[in-house]
């Protein structure tokens, strides 16, 4: 399974928002090759289970957790969200969810199921997490820009709030294309937003990209 740079992206900037909170249990939910759980393994003690639906990709998952030194950390799970019964409330859930529940499907079926809400939909999303997240507990999600507004609104039917925000660019002359998200029950009146750009005009990680990055990349 390949890592997109925008999951990477991802790990990193939860990771930095979350590296000085004291999370005692985490969920991870879609972790496919279980990078965004060893990232945020990194800077942060806490106990993470990883659910994915995709039995390659869990077995992936399993290979890589094996090889880190946070592997007594990190459990992997096998398993569909609607499926999986957690025996306790988390501290924090994040997920790179299935994007695009509405655009054209491929024909290879593990793609849709990883790349399309066919076997996740963004309600049963956050859903899930309105149920089984502590009351004072937190969730992210990297979702493309143009549901924002969509999420957005499903959040606050939950009593969820946006608490930070960080809007991503391919280039400075691109349109926002990945929206990424940190939210609560508590309620910010004006929340922190930010753009971040991927690459400068000479198609170079930013010096942004490059500080959130270089704990996690060898040639930053």
């Amino acid at each position: 399974m390949k890592v997109c740079t925008d999951s990477c992206l991802f790990g990193a900037w939860v990771t930095e928002q979350l590296k000085d909170n004291k999370i005692a249990t985490t969920l991870d939910i879609g972790t496919g090759t279980g990078l965004l759980s060893l990232m945020f393994a990194q800077k942060n003690t806490s106990a993470i289970d990883t659910i994915e639906i995709d039995a390659a990709a869990a077995e992936q998952a399993k290979e890589n957790t094996l090889l880190s030194p946070w592997h007594q950390r990190i459990n992997i799970i096998n398993q569909s969200l609607q499926e999986f019964i957690p025996t306790h409330q988390y501290d924090f859930i994040f997920s790179n969810p299935p994007f695009f529940e509405d655009d054209l499907q491929a024909l290879n079926i593990k793609k849709n199921k990883a790349k399309h809400s066919t076997a996740l939909t963004l309600q049963e999303l956050i859903s899930f997490m309105s149920t089984h997240l502590n009351l004072n507990g937190s969730g992210a999600v990297i979702i493309p820009y143009h549901r924002l507004d969509y999420f957005q609104s499903q959040l606050n039917k939950l009593d969820f709030y946006f608490n930070k925000l960080a809007l991503v660019k391919q280039t400075a002359n691109h349109p926002y294309f990945r929206a990424m998200i940190l939210f609560s029950r508590t309620k910010i009146e004006k929340y922190e937003s930010k753009e971040i750009i991927i690459h400068d005009a000479n198609r170079n990680y930013t010096a942004e990209f490059a500080v959130l990055l270089k704990d996690y990349y060898l040639n930053l």
